[in-house]
């Protein structure tokens, strides 16, 4: 007898409408708003991009690179406007994750060394994967606002780390119409987070909005913690911080209802 699969189908392409009438809010700066915004078509799904921080270079000079025995980027950002400051490319890089390493072996940096989570996970990598002959020096390219994570880890691993702030990371004048229509609208509406700056730029410039029809899918713990006092929905926490363990989560979340 032939079995019945009218049911399941059914229920798969009612996911498959549910989602791709689904509306997720993306708030992280470009470059990278539009190429989660991509991965998100790709999933189906309806993206709002909205960025809540604008990235700006900033008046720093770099050092000459002859001090050093590789540098170390903690955001595909740092990668791009180091190589907006620099053409040379003669020093192996240290990066904290798969988009950061992607961004530098598009950017023509070799050899790449990938780290797979945070800051300390990347201090912990370098000292553990060390095998160059050459001092301990690293320059370390990020924004304004990064903490010094990467530099007290490795200061305790005898290695000499210099920060230098290329770009610096500004709250975006206002939210886009898109964004603003999809969190009044009344249906629920979800958020991608990235980092902790963009969820505290995202409620200083929603504090006029109802945030509670609002539910948050987050990177980490540390990214969702400016929405602690915000009136959000559900907020939801990758278990890995990094964007394909981020999108995973948000596919469940989704399919969760």
């Amino acid at each position: 007898m032939r079995a019945n699969t009218s049911g399941p189908r059914l229920a798969a392409n009612c996911l498959h409408l549910k989602m791709a009438d689904t509306r997720v809010l993306v708030i992280r700066a470009e470059p990278g708003a539009s190429e989660t915004a991509a991965r998100l078509k790709a999933l189906g799904l309806t993206p709002v991009v909205s960025p809540a921080l604008r990235l700006t270079a900033r008046d720093e000079a770099l050092p000459s690179l002859s001090g050093y025995s590789g540098l170390v980027f903690t955001s595909a950002n740092g990668v791009r406007f180091f190589a907006e400051a620099s053409d040379d490319r003669t020093l192996p890089v240290w990066c904290v994750g798969p988009s950061t390493a992607s961004e530098a072996v598009r950017q023509g940096f070799s050899p790449v060394h990938q780290s797979s989570g945070d800051a300390h996970d990347l201090a912990h990598f370098i000292a553990h994967h060390w095998t160059q002959d050459t001092p301990k020096s690293l320059l370390h390219i990020a924004n304004s606002a990064a903490r010094g994570v990467v530099k007290a880890a490795l200061s305790e691993q005898g290695f000499d780390l210099t920060f230098v702030p290329l770009y610096e990371a500004r709250p975006a004048a206002s939210l886009s119409a898109d964004a603003v229509d999809a969190i009044s609208s009344g249906a629920p509406v979800t958020c991608l987070v990235h980092s902790a700056k963009g969820a505290e730029a995202l409620a200083g410039l929603a504090k006029s909005l109802d945030l509670s029809n609002t539910r948050f899918v987050a990177i980490s713990a540390q990214a969702a913690a400016p929405l602690g006092n915000a009136g959000t929905g559900a907020i939801s926490i990758a278990s890995h911080p990094d964007e394909d363990h981020l999108l995973g989560l948000l596919q469940r979340v989704l399919e969760a209802g």
